[in-house]
């Protein structure tokens, strides 16, 4: 019986061995696979004439990230009129995929984008097509939702995202915007287990004042708890007041910017201020950022066609070059056409001087703030989605 036993452990043993060396071979087959993979489409859009995309990494984290990230508040089935120009899961699918292919690896959503049919197509495209995990950054965001920054909201939230987009843990979880009605304490408190329990492995925060976030901030230091690390905020040409406090608060502590609307919902894509396309038609709240200021930005945009002129190049290009002159990380790209995304690839190659930086900005006023909030809207959305 023990020669029989011996016998048979042997063999489960040969049969243990051949199985690792069978999945590690499969292993290193995929690796090499997706290398290839990687260069075979580095070459075709050095053909097509894209560059070779830059990378960074999100602080105090070993997360790589595209100089560029994907906006998905371009993805989903709208919930409400002023979203009836987004793309739905076909579209969402080709555009994440030709991201990829240019070597966009950053995803920025939001719970409340398409009523999180956002999160969830571009968890769909990236399982259809078997992106690994590891090589893509998501963020999404927390805020326009029942109880906003409650510990309970944040912790049911979390989980309808993870669900949603199909993943274990997000690499960037963004609170929308400052929370009146909950403590400071409750929400970063709720953020900081996140991260312990490891469905978040990084923070961050959108358009509000800088003393709010300076604020949160000191009180996730004093307790010992994870602090923020990203701030998306409005920043573009046309609007730059977070230059007064926001901006130097976040280059003091280190944290990166990652800029929602870095062209102005189009306006520094075109020379025109108005435009034919479906999202200027039907778009209330880009039009609320912008409309009451047309006059005093045409001088802005002017010069950015000029200068776009100069250098050969498209406006949406000189416009985002100005963003990483300025020190952001990776501008948000809100695009429903390829195109679009080609473009912004190709902008990253693009260098200003500090004369050409001065040029653009000299025209500049100051306007109204847009993004940062008052108050908690009345009901779940700002007033001006309708």
């Amino acid at each position: 019986t023990r020669v029989r036993s011996s016998a048979a452990s042997d063999v489960y043993k040969r049969q243990l061995v051949d199985w690792y060396t069978l999945t590690e071979y499969i292993a290193i087959c995929y690796k090499y696979l997706t290398s290839l993979l990687t260069a075979s489409i580095l070459i075709i859009n050095k053909v097509r004439g894209v560059p070779e995309m830059k990378y960074s990494y999100i602080p105090e984290t070993d997360i790589k990230i595209s100089k560029l990230a994907v906006g998905g508040m371009s993805f989903g089935i709208p919930a409400v009129k002023t979203y009836r120009w987004i793309l739905d899961e076909d579209q969402t699918d080709k555009m994440v995929q030709h991201a990829l292919d240019l070597g966009i690896n950053f995803f920025d959503t939001a719970n409340v984008y398409g009523a999180g049919t956002s999160e969830e197509f571009i968890g769909k495209s990236l399982k259809k097509h078997q992106i690994p995990r590891e090589q893509v950054a998501i963020a999404s965001k927390v805020y326009f939702n029942d109880g906003r920054l409650s510990k309970e909201a944040i912790n049911r939230e979390i989980d309808g995202t993870l669900k949603r987009l199909g993943t274990d843990y997000l690499d960037l979880y963004i609170i929308h915007r400052f929370d009146y009605d909950h403590p400071i304490e409750e929400t970063m408190a709720a953020l900081n287990n996140l991260i312990e329990e490891g469905k978040v492995r990084a923070i961050g925060a959108s358009a509000m004042y800088g003393y709010q976030f300076q604020n949160m901030q000191h009180i996730a230091e004093k307790n010992g708890w994870h602090q923020f690390v990203a701030m998306e905020n409005h920043y573009n040409l046309l609007y730059r007041e977070d230059e007064r406090e926001l901006i130097p608060i976040c280059k003091q502590d280190g944290v990166m910017l990652m800029p929602y609307s870095p062209l102005a919902g189009g306006h520094l894509a075109r020379s025109t201020w108005d435009s034919s396309s479906k999202r200027s038609q039907v778009d209330t709240s880009a039009r609320s950022k912008y409309d009451h200021d047309e006059q005093q930005d045409l001088p802005i945009i002017k010069r950015v066609a000029k200068l776009a002129e100069k250098h050969n190049v498209k406006m949406s290009q000189i416009a985002l070059a100005w963003q990483w002159a300025k020190g952001v990380t990776a501008p948000i790209i809100g695009a429903t056409k390829k195109q679009y995304l080609d473009d912004a690839a190709k902008a990253v190659e693009i260098e200003l001087t500090p004369d050409e930086v001065a040029y653009l900005e000299e025209p500049y006023t100051a306007h109204e703030i847009v993004g940062a909030l008052d108050k908690n809207p009345d009901g779940l959305l700002p007033k001006d989605v309708k």
